[in-house]
């Protein structure tokens, strides 16, 4: 196993998830993980359970999702998934994270029969190609909090567009852009690619919430965490290719931001669609 293709096995089995029953699975715990729970390999796991409950024709195109809690690195996380649908073309399956009995995500995921229909999307942004850039600074730019975070997207090559990722970006509102891909070949497996992509969907979107503001995500300035999140699978990315990135934070109050974002294959094709609104708390200085 080359040192490339390690960090994206690990993803993968990160990502797979067991079953323990009828319709009930456990997610693998990240092995450097301490603390709380990344939300997205929550979602991630929680979209291979609900796949793992349809028909192998059927693929999943959307999914809503809730945090309630933070989850707890050192617990493994049980999945239970109900049938709450099925149709000639679509089923819809709810499903309920939690652990030590307590729940802590719940998502509903909505699968389609492939078919042909009209077609059209969001045309790819006018950004610099990714071989222009300079590759992701993985140390989180002298940032440790940033640089442990950064230590779960090992399987992706990251092309950001400065100001994305500036350990002291300037305020100023607008559209943020990151290139990425994987660093081996994508599994075979359509599931697991789409969960990849719903796992780096977490990625990046509060960052952009805070942007407008000049403050850094991981400044210890705010208090930030995913509330909700929901993902349109537009169709199966090929992940070992370049895919941009594009995030926007088109409101924020109350101690809350919203964002939202899109995937573009560096063909133009519109892959993915997102929207989250995360907490974004000011903390108060100690004196």
């Amino acid at each position: 196993m080359t040192d490339a293709q390690s960090p994206v096995t690990a993803l993968t089995t990160l990502l797979d998830v067991e079953t323990r029953d009828t319709d009930l699975f456990r997610g693998s715990r990240y092995p450097a993980g301490k603390g709380r729970v990344f939300g997205g390999q929550v979602i991630g796991q929680a979209l291979m359970a609900a796949t793992r409950a349809v028909q192998a024709d059927q693929r999943a195109h959307s999914l809503h999702a809730y945090f309630m809690r933070p989850g707890d690195e050192a617990v493994p996380i049980d999945y239970r998934v109900v049938r709450d649908y099925d149709g000639s073309s679509f089923s819809t399956r709810r499903i309920v994270a939690t652990q030590n009995d307590t729940p802590i995500l719940t998502m509903t995921a909505s699968f389609q029969r492939v078919e042909a229909g009209l077609a059209h999307g969001v045309p790819l942004p006018d950004v610099p190609p990714p071989e222009t850039l300079a590759v992701g600074d993985k140390n989180g730019g002298g940032s440790p909090i940033m640089a442990h975070f950064l230590k779960r997207f090992a399987a992706f090559e990251f092309r950001p567009v400065p100001p994305f990722g500036d350990p002291a970006p300037p305020s100023q509102p607008g559209l943020s852009h990151l290139w990425f891909r994987l660093a081996a070949p994508a599994p075979s497996d359509p599931a697991l690619c789409s969960a990849m992509l719903a796992y780096l969907s977490d990625f990046g979107l509060l960052t952009t919430a805070v942007l407008p503001h000049g403050i850094p995500l991981f400044s210890g300035r705010v208090q930030a965490a995913s509330l909700d999140h929901a993902l349109w699978l537009h169709d199966v990315p090929a992940l070992d290719q370049w895919h941009v990135f594009t995030m926007e934070s088109p409101w924020a109050g109350g101690g809350r931001g919203l964002t939202r974002g899109t995937f573009h294959a560096i063909d133009g094709h519109h892959v993915a669609s997102v929207a989250q609104e995360g907490l974004i708390r000011p903390v108060t200085p100690r004196v």
